[in-house]
């Protein structure tokens, strides 16, 4: 049976609680209230002379929306470098030569960015998002269509559309050299959902 080092996953769980918690511009403070513990605990926890008990992990990685395993083991460089075709790519044989490329390689919660590329004359339909969504489009380079509900703007390089996700919305390269856009989504927050169920 494997021995398992407590000096190791201690000192790996004060790293990575310190990375996140610095990479998401939290104080100890704040994060300390927003799991509702003792700002001295995550002190303790962060330069690897605590023991927390398994409430205090759950109570950090929901806090941080990260998973047990990702908050105890052992810490990743700071900086990865991911080859293009290591992110997702969709094509579809209805939009040929249309591609559309997923730009975060780790999930970021409530966020989503894309890069789509249009050839002339192609279209595509976006999905509606939950209430509450906003989406924005940039046009880097080339004529995008952008329809939102029943409303139409034409973008061109460099402008930015801002716009509800909750509505139906599509894309479309009016001009006759491929166009190049980036959707960024920022969905609605978790408890909103809830509020609204209620």
């Amino acid at each position: 049976m494997e021995t398992l080092d407590l000096d190791a996953v201690s000192d790996h769980l004060g790293r990575n609680l310190r990375a996140i918690r610095e990479l998401r511009g939290l104080t100890q403070k704040q994060l300390a209230d927003l799991c509702e513990v003792p700002r001295s605990t995550v002190a303790n926890i962060e330069v690897g002379g605590s023991n927390p008990t398994l409430g205090v992990l759950m109570r950090l990685a929901g806090a941080l929306h990260l998973t047990l395993e990702e908050l105890l083991s052992r810490p990743r460089a700071r900086c990865q470098v991911f080859a293009a075709d290591a992110l997702p790519l969709l094509t579809s044989k209805r939009r040929p030569g249309s591609r559309l490329r997923k730009l975060l390689p780790h999930p970021i919660p409530g966020m989503a960015i894309d890069r789509m590329e249009l050839p002339a004359g192609a279209r595509f339909t976006g999905s509606p998002h939950a209430p509450g969504t906003h989406e924005f489009l940039y046009c880097e380079r080339g004529q995008i269509d952008l329809r939102v509900s029943s409303e139409q703007f034409e973008l061109s390089r460099g402008e930015v559309a801002a716009f509800p996700g909750d509505q139906r919305h599509s894309y479309e390269n009016t001009g006759r050299a491929t166009a190049i856009g980036f959707s960024v989504v920022s969905l609605a927050p978790v408890e909103s959902l809830f509020d609204r169920a209620e």
